[in-house]
């Protein structure tokens, strides 16, 4: 979570380091993403882990490849909210 608030640049992320590519970052999982993520099909693994993060990340590159942390927040508010 800390990489993608430095890396990334919006109205969330201070990207204040500019020598890492936002296309490297790993997805960070929470309960909320990681479940919503699970019900949209985004996410084959059932498993909480590392590897659920990456295979997540690598499945968000098919939509944005140069930066698929973009959906990050949208995934973490469907699943805090209780809309999926």
């Amino acid at each position: 979570m800390f990489l993608r608030w430095m890396v990334r640049k919006d109205n969330i992320d201070m990207g204040l380091w500019k020598n890492i590519n936002k296309a490297d970052l790993i997805m960070p999982l929470d309960t909320h993403t990681f479940n919503v993520s699970l019900k949209l099909g985004l996410l084959k693994r059932k498993t909480y882990d590392l590897q659920s993060a990456i295979e997540l990340t690598q499945t968000l590159k098919i939509f944005d490849k140069d930066d698929p942390l973009k959906y990050d927040f949208a995934l973490y508010r469907i699943g805090q909210e209780k809309i999926l």
